[in-house]
């Protein structure tokens, strides 16, 4: 009988940060299967080791098949998967958080429960849009009017550098093919700087759903997220692709995208930029960060007591 089930959880220690991790794994035509900490990709060409703690998004597409135990260590390890078809890319799965901590979480769900926090940080997101800028005196409407004028002109600006003709942004839902090649592009872009960022936020234990200029979408805080790179990252990389032709468009924006990650860094400026929105401070490291890994009860004083014990009728504090 195998043992492989019967492994302890890694320790947060153990597991890589996620500003350490290769942003995304693209596998097609394989089965993917585990070996130990590892998964294996299976094709007509062998087998490929891959260390699955070292994985931020893996990316799966067209006639890949995955087994149950491959999606249990990529989940213990806080990977993200992500089937990729033909029409673009789709988060369909989520590992667990990389933290054990619940630190993250609770400054998260705070700013957002308050509307003068959530407003703050919607305005600290433009901020970081707009560094010459102060977006404080500025309403919601006529910051989104702002974002919608800067995605117009990088639109222009990437045409006019690239050479490819670009007339509007066109997305057409459950019909990747109908959109020009630069519009195809951007799609394909948009959609696997969704799937990076919901990898991220769900590694660093934050809530998908609770979105500061999004709303409404269990994944509205990803899209905050994503859309902070989208000019110099995602645009740039589908006009990339783009001006090499109409053919096999996604695969070369795919291509272009992840070179500019690892180029720029995304992941570690991701999580730096989550955690400063956010007002979280940085844990603590040694010893005092592995006692994180631990569950506390909280008291009417707004104290919080180690769990795992029980209190009977003596004194709590």
């Amino acid at each position: 009988m195998s043992t492989v089930s019967r492994r302890a959880a890694s320790t947060p220690r153990e597991l890589h940060r996620v500003g350490d991790r290769l942003s995304f794994v693209y596998l097609e035509r394989c089965t993917v299967h585990r070996d130990d900490n590892a998964i294996t990709a299976t094709d007509t060409e062998g087998i490929t080791h891959i260390p699955a703690a070292t994985i931020g998004t893996l990316l799966l597409g067209p006639g890949t098949r995955v087994t149950h135990q491959a999606m249990s260590v990529l989940g213990e390890c806080g990977a993200g998967v992500v089937w990729v078809g033909e029409h673009g890319v789709r988060y369909y799965a989520g590992g667990r958080a990389l933290t054990r901590s619940s630190a993250l979480a609770e400054a998260h769900a705070t700013a957002w429960a308050n509307r003068r926090t959530r407003l703050e940080v919607a305005r600290d997101m433009y901020r970081l849009r707009f560094p010459d800028e102060d977006p404080g005196g500025h309403s919601r409407d006529e910051l989104l009017r702002m974002e919608g004028r800067r995605l117009k002109e990088c639109y222009r600006r990437e045409s006019a550098r690239t050479g490819v003709p670009w007339r509007r942004r066109e997305y057409h839902h459950g019909d990747f093919s109908a959109g020009d090649a630069p519009n195809q592009g951007v799609t394909a872009a948009a959609q696997c700087m969704y799937g990076i960022a919901h990898a991220v936020v769900t590694a660093l234990g934050c809530s998908p759903a609770l979105g500061f200029v999004h709303s409404g979408h269990e994944r509205s805080f990803v899209l905050d997220i994503a859309d902070l790179y989208k000019t110099d990252i995602a645009i740039p990389a589908a006009f990339d692709a783009a001006a090499h032709g109409p053919d096999d468009v996604a695969t070369r924006t795919r291509r272009a995208l992840r070179d500019r990650i690892n180029e720029t860094a995304l992941l570690d400026r991701c999580v730096r930029d989550i955690k400063q929105l956010l007002r979280h401070d940085e844990p603590q490291t040694g010893e005092a960060a592995e006692a994180q890994d631990r569950v506390t009860l909280q008291t009417d004083g707004g104290l919080h007591l180690e769990g795992g014990r029980n209190y009977g009728e003596e004194p709590i504090w």
